[in-house]
């Protein structure tokens, strides 16, 4: 039944353990080199740099040993929203006085820089979603929880409040499978009861009738799980503000030190092209 399969196509938050030799570096290693990519694709201002950052995230899903079929499953969700971004651009993004257009739309003239200002926005995309469902997929959430303490340990000095920034990161990435896990249970519920869903109509305005009715108890069902979750909390005595001990020890090793380098390196060359 694969019109009610949506877990499948989320990547994001889906750990796969592997025992890759990116597995097994530091939690903050793998945390720190995720965060230089992704900041470097997302102020990445060329698609040479763009293309780089892309030839890194299948290289890194290879050495990880993350199914390809697997990373690329989490692009069919939100394609059509990349294409209609990247066709926007081309259509009413900003035009070059001197540039040739390619194709005349009544007022509407298209020049190779629109098209490649379009091809830059779906490389950009499809770049931070495959290096996101790779950090995902290499990291496990306590693993995640470890790391990001660590990293932000320093600030509490500051009178940051990390264990709850921290919290919030974990419950975020716990329920988006959860999120996803729920609509297909609503969704297969609806088509029992008579609802159109995988009936062969795949139009715009069919789908977005399909999806309109799903939302509802979903947003019910989110709050109410929040709430389970929150009471679950307090019951086992949990205190905003006040600092957790961990039997977790996390070692730095030389391995990291050449990964953090290498993921450094990688990130300039992906801004400076």
């Amino acid at each position: 039944m694969p019109d009610f399969e949506f877990q499948r196509y989320v990547t994001i938050g889906q750990y796969l353990a592997t025992g890759s030799p990116l597995h097994r570096l530091d939690p903050r290693t793998r945390l720190l080199s995720g965060a230089c990519l992704l900041i470097a694709v997302t102020a990445a201002r060329h698609l040479q740099g763009l293309g780089l950052a892309l030839g890194i995230a299948l290289a890194a899903l290879l050495i990880a040993r993350v199914p390809l079929n697997y990373a690329l499953r989490g692009l069919l969700a939100p394609l059509p929203f990349i294409l209609f971004l990247a066709v926007l651009q081309m259509l009413i993004g900003p035009q070059a006085a001197d540039a040739p257009a390619l194709v005349s739309l009544g007022p509407l003239q298209i020049s190779m820089q629109d098209v490649l200002a379009g091809v830059t926005i779906i490389a950009r995309f499809i770049a931070l979603i495959l290096l996101i469902s790779l950090t995902s997929a290499i990291i496990s959430t306590s693993e995640f929880v470890h790391g990001l303490e660590a990293l932000l340990r320093p600030f509490t000095a500051l009178g940051l409040p990390t264990q709850d920034l921290v919290l919030m990161a974990q419950v975020t990435l716990r329920f988006l499978p959860l999120l996803a896990l729920e609509a297909e249970r609503i969704a297969k519920a609806q088509a029992s009861r008579g609802a159109e869903w995988g009936t062969g109509k795949t139009g715009i305005l069919q789908r977005v009738r399909q999806t309109l009715p799903l939302l509802v108890p979903l947003f019910l069902n989110s709050l109410q799980r929040a709430e389970a979750l929150a009471l679950a909390m307090e019951a086992r005595g949990y205190h905003s503000g006040k600092g957790r001990t961990s039997m977790t020890e996390l070692h730095f090793r030389a391995g990291d030190a050449v990964a953090l380098l290498i993921a450094a390196g990688m990130s300039a060359l992906i801004l400076l092209l």
